[in-house]
């Protein structure tokens, strides 16, 4: 790890058992291998799974006639305002069931419904498939009367797709509460002085991300598209509230710094934290990490705000 990263005792302790356990490096599998990885090591670290009154599997239309596995989270039965949350994995790995555990958080301690969704994944699925499955299951949840007002909010790539949403609902009239954003891509080229900073020994290493990128883009003008950076939108004005909950040792430090500023500029309120001494993925490490579980608060905290609860 960076000698010089202003790491917490707990977050290093967690890097050094990481290190220990010698596990080959996501860049040198097979996405399929990627994807099994993670899944096996997504709970390890996790705050205990809370138990919900309402949790349930159903699926919800593409546009292309694909059913997409998705679950619902409610701490009742009532309709409830909903954040459709989108999972993080570089758009090649996670799953609804990686980040079941954060949801469940983020439902328990907000009082809102929560639609995880299972988008598709590259290289199986490339640029800007995951965007579709992402602005098709805010579009139809738009529809149904049972979501009460709406929210988007993802981490990492989910965080990119949920920055997204928030521009795509803004050109489709779709109202929406918040976007709720835990260190999200936004720009096109891992070149900011934290992607340098950061680039070994921090959980994503820039090995990662020229993986990631490899697997859900096929052509270098992809790069560019708005759809993939969100700091190359034409114009982000009268977006849906912003809140931002960030790493400060990750590589997406700075973009996403970049990102909440871009919306401020344009007049949208935007509520930052970065939370300090901590790495990306750090939200899924509330047993370990308490700045995982102040995160998990503030953003129920954003959530109960703009949703009314």
């Amino acid at each position: 790890m960076p000698s010089d990263a202003p790491l917490t005792p707990q977050m290093r302790s967690v890097l050094q058992r990481m290190a220990r356990a010698q596990r080959t490096p996501m860049h040198l599998l097979t996405p399929q291998q990627a994807r099994d990885a993670y899944e096996q090591g997504a709970g390890v670290l996790e705050v205990p799974k809370a138990a919900l009154a309402r949790v349930e599997d159903f699926v919800i239309p593409a546009r292309d006639g694909t059913a997409l596995h998705a679950r619902r989270y409610a701490p009742s039965f009532d309709a409830l305002p909903t954040l459709l949350y989108l999972h993080g994995g570089g758009f090649t790995v996670g799953s609804v069931a990686t980040h079941d555990v954060l949801c469940r958080e983020l439902s328990r301690l907000s009082g809102c419904a929560v639609v995880s969704l299972d988008y598709r994944l590259a290289p199986e699925h490339t640029f800007p498939t995951a965007v579709h499955d992402a602005w098709d299951a805010l579009a139809w949840l738009a529809t149904q009367p049972a979501a009460g007002p709406l929210a988007v909010g993802g981490d990492s790539a989910g965080g990119t797709l949920a920055a997204v949403c928030a521009i795509l609902a803004r050109d489709a009239g779709i109202p929406l509460a918040l976007q709720l954003l835990f260190y999200p891509g936004c720009a096109a080229h891992a070149d900011t002085p934290s992607h340098s900073r950061f680039a070994h020994g921090l959980v994503l290493e820039r090995e990662h991300i020229d993986f990631f990128f490899g697997q859900y883009l096929r052509h270098p003008a992809e790069y560019e598209d708005w759809r993939f950076a969100p700091l190359n939108a034409p114009d982000v004005d009268g977006v849906a509230p912003a809140w931002f909950g960030l790493a400060e040792c990750d590589p997406l430090v700075d973009e996403g710094v970049m990102y909440a500023d871009k919306l401020r500029l344009a007049g949208v309120a935007v509520d930052l934290e970065i939370y300090r001494g901590v790495t990306h993925e750090f939200i899924k490490m509330g047993r370990a990490i308490p700045e995982a579980r102040q995160a998990h608060q503030a953003a129920a905290q954003a959530l109960r705000q703009a949703l009314d609860l």
